[in-house]
């Protein structure tokens, strides 16, 4: 065998990868977030700072920076793009939620301090606003008619909408809908009782719980709408093809087989608008009024709300209505977040099964 031969026959020297091998252990990020908030403490107090805003956006500044350098000398700069590009996804992530965090602990601490079996049970007839006593019932009854009213109108109209923008919709009359509901979707709260409120004035009708529901579903419907429309268009068209290819008319594959497909995805949909609505104060501020008493017809006399509720105990000024509003933002979150529970229990029911 000749000499060429021999050294071709070699085994070839493995080529350097482009990524080094080493590599940073997993509770490096953990040490630098640690590192980068001591950091940040210590910067601030040097340099006088009391805000703890200004200290967290320091060492998230420094959670970066450092995050980067160190995989830049220890690893590679391929590694420290990607490394940099985690970090502040993770300090968004920070950021977003501490403020959320901070708000919920603020409303349980002080809203804890007057909610209890009484104060879910009562109104505040007879309670003077400066005293204790007195309770959230008629508020909560009105939220429940007032949003349940909203859903009622708003829920059909909304999945009619849609249905026709995704099924049926073409031409100029899909475009105008299409261009009003985006219109809708970004109109203020107070844009829309005052359009209710010119009804109101022009029919002569009396303030009750009902106008302030047809407020809110004119804020309802474009959300219906959009989370609808993107649901159906979701759905295969193979679905809809199969069916009508067995000779099933367009109506019926709708009812039996679009709709019920995409139902996980309206019921959220549906539960968020919901959700959405149920804190809007200026619609029942013009049409509601507002009253102390308890009033289950929706449909004559002033009504409360818990958002007016809340608005009404704050304005008091004393220490009994601050815990009162305090209580009754609790017992509105706690509202919403069983709501949006809901909704992710219809979405995963009704999510398809896979087969392992």
């Amino acid at each position: 065998m000749s000499h060429t031969a021999i050294k071709d026959a070699r085994p070839a020297a493995p080529a350097r990868d482009s990524l080094s091998r080493r590599g940073l252990p997993r509770w490096a990020q953990p040490v630098f977030a640690v590192v980068s908030i001591a950091l940040g403490i210590a910067i601030g107090v040097a340099a006088g700072w009391q805000s703890r805003v200004q200290w967290g956006l320091i060492s998230a500044l420094l959670f970066v920076v450092i995050s980067y350098v160190t995989t830049s000398v220890v690893e590679n700069r391929r590694q420290a793009k990607d490394r940099l590009a985690t970090s502040v996804v993770w300090v968004c992530f920070v950021l977003a939620v501490i403020p959320l965090l901070s708000l919920i602990w603020v409303t349980v601490s002080r809203g804890v301090k007057a909610l209890n079996g009484y104060f879910l049970t009562h109104s505040m007839a007879g309670v003077p606003g400066f005293e204790t006593g007195g309770g959230v019932y008629h508020a909560l009854v009105g939220t429940l008619e007032q949003v349940g009213l909203a859903a009622l109108i708003s829920v059909p109209i909304g999945l009619l909408t849609a249905v026709y923008l995704v099924e049926y919709g073409k031409g100029a009359l899909a475009k105008a809908v299409t261009f009003f509901v985006d219109v809708m979707t970004g109109i203020p709260s107070i844009v829309a009782g005052l359009f209710i409120l010119s009804i109101m004035l022009i029919a002569d009708l009396q303030p009750s719980g009902f106008m302030g529901a047809l407020a809110l579903t004119i804020l309802m419907i474009p959300v219906v709408v959009r989370s609808t429309e993107e649901m159906l268009k979701l759905v295969p068209n193979e679905l809809r093809e199969a069916s009508l290819a067995l000779g099933v008319p367009k109506y019926r594959t709708i009812l039996k087989v679009v709709i019920p497909t995409a139902v996980g995805g309206i019921s959220t949909g549906v539960m968020l608008a919901v959700a959405r609505i149920a804190g809007e104060t200026a619609p029942i501020m013009l049409l509601v009024f507002g009253s102390q008493l308890i009033n289950t017809n929706p449909f004559e006399g002033a009504q409360s709300s818990l958002p007016f509720y809340i608005w009404e105990q704050y304005r008091v000024g004393s220490e009994a209505s601050y815990d009162r509003a305090w209580s009754a933002a609790l017992v509105l979150i706690a509202f919403v977040m069983l709501l949006n529970l809901v909704a992710r229990g219809i979405a995963r029911w009704k999510a398809p099964k896979t087969g392992r």
